[in-house]
């Protein structure tokens, strides 16, 4: 008979629960700046998402690494879902009306 799982009355261990794991790549953005016109890959830290009530509000920002200048664009749907999905921290914008 096999060995189970929570064998000796215990449950299992962290160190088994991932043994199997692999390690996953940090997911990285490519971007580039209107002002040097660098070309680099963010991390998503690096990154902000701004989604406001229309698309003349969602936005993305990062600060160059270049140069160090703030940069800020307009971010359409699919962008939103790629940044969302990569872990960018996300800021909700809520009308005042």
């Amino acid at each position: 008979m096999s060995e189970s799982v929570s064998s000796g009355g215990r449950g299992m261990s962290v160190a088994a629960a991932f043994s199997g794991m692999r390690s996953v790549a940090p997911v990285v953005f490519r971007a580039g700046c209107p002002d040097c016109r660098g070309r680099f890959e963010l991390a998503a830290g690096a990154l902000r998402l701004a989604i406001g009530a229309s698309s003349r509000t969602t936005f993305y920002s990062f600060t160059c690494p270049e140069c160090g200048a703030a940069v800020r664009k307009p971010a359409g749907e699919r962008i939103v879902e790629l940044l969302t999905g990569g872990g960018v921290r996300t800021l909700r914008l809520h009308s005042t009306l």
